[in-house]
């Protein structure tokens, strides 16, 4: 077995974050995806726009972009980087009564932008179920996941 140091921790055992200035900038792309199952009366209403508190699909896309962008904020040893650009797909999915989120997150930068893209689908998600509990408690947030990474010295991860 190989043993790693763990670099979000210092030679005393404490958190720190990892001093990123020496690497050289890179182009670097994440696509996230994940799921939100609900009742099928429940998509339906999304689907139509007849959901109370508004244009569900609109807002969720709002809040992955904002979450993607406040990242750092609320993932401890996450960097704070320039995020060039964020992309934000909903699949409605009547089959399995479901919405398919997907995020894609770019940066031109020092670091991974992945914890980006991830937080842009968890919060479009949580949005969704924020927007419609009073109808549909039920909900199930699933498989939030990475599905590709471009860019820096270990290349191209594909997961899908």
């Amino acid at each position: 077995m190989v043993e790693e140091k763990l670099t979000h921790i210092d030679e005393n055992g404490r958190p720190r974050m990892v001093n990123v200035g020496e690497k050289a900038d890179t182009k670097r792309l994440a696509v996230a995806k994940g799921s939100i199952y609900m009742a099928p009366e429940t998509l339906k209403r999304i689907k139509e726009g007849t959901v109370k508190k508004g244009d569900v699909l609109s807002v969720a896309q709002t809040a992955g972009i904002m979450a993607a962008k406040n990242t750092a904020s609320s993932i401890p040893m996450c960097h704070n980087i320039f995020i060039t650009g964020v992309d934000m797909d909903f699949q409605l999915d009547e089959e399995n009564s479901a919405i398919h989120i997907e995020a894609a997150a770019s940066t031109i930068g020092k670091t991974g932008i992945e914890m980006e893209s991830l937080n842009a689908v968890a919060v479009a998600a949580l949005t969704i179920y924020d927007m419609c509990k009073a109808m549909d408690r039920g909900m199930r947030i699933t498989d939030i996941r990475l599905v590709r990474k471009e860019g820096g010295k270990s290349g191209v991860f594909v997961a899908e």
